[in-house]
């Protein structure tokens, strides 16, 4: 997000204290815009079409389209938007089912707002949100499912962009990596872009799987 900007925010959640609970506390930080509420997953597509928000605050379980078929359908109208899944759910399968429908974090209901906020800015500026215990189950159990599918591995990349990747794979935004390898944020951009098109991986997730994939095999 550019300096100043608003992140704007729709919410869905059918819960209506909730919902409108959630869209006063976020009004209430500077930085945030919430520019539309809907009770349920129908409600939520049509408001991502129409208001075009830079976050998507979702709720897993909701009546007309939970949570899982409003990211299947954000996926097939190619609907450009960050999913931050907020649920009270503790089934690691539906951690795992909503990455790979394309969220791109996930707070649970039971965690403090401040964990809520600093997920919806995470994605914003392009990186995923995910707590560290809920990572790293996501990111096993893709890793443990996905392990004999991935043909492509890591050889391919210099040794700075295989850095890089292994510095993904342990959850590190690109300014603590600029900082860990003592180069520029902007570098490390460079030679991410390289390292998807080498690798076939489409965002972080993807290359921090196969990343810890290429480690787990080589133990």
């Amino acid at each position: 997000m550019a300096p100043g900007e608003k992140i704007s925010i729709v919410i869905a959640d059918d819960h209506a204290v909730l919902r409108e609970s959630l869209a006063t506390l976020l009004s209430a930080e500077r930085d945030f815009e919430v520019v539309g509420a809907a009770s349920n997953g129908e409600q939520a597509v049509v408001l991502l079409q129409e208001r075009k928000p830079d976050v998507l605050v979702l709720d897993l379980f909701m009546p007309d389209g939970d949570g899982f078929d409003v990211l299947r359908q954000i996926e097939r109208a190619g609907i450009r938007v960050a999913s931050v899944v907020l649920t009270g759910s503790e089934n690691q399968a539906d951690y795992v089912q909503v990455v790979r429908l394309g969220a791109r974090g996930l707070v649970l209901k039971s965690d403090g707002p401040e964990k809520l906020f600093q997920a919806i800015r995470t994605v914003a500026d392009g990186e995923l949100a995910f707590g560290d215990e809920v990572a790293q189950g996501i990111l096993s159990a893709m890793v443990n499912e996905g392990q004999e599918e991935r043909a492509t591995n890591l050889d391919r990349l210099s040794e700075r962009e295989r850095q890089i990747a292994l510095l993904v794979a342990r959850g590190m935004k690109n300014k603590d990596i600029a900082a860990e390898l003592k180069i520029s944020e902007n570098t490390v951009k460079r030679h991410l872009q390289s390292v998807f098109s080498k690798t076939g991986t489409k965002d972080r997730l993807e290359l921090a799987v196969l990343a810890l994939s290429e480690i787990s095999s080589a133990a």
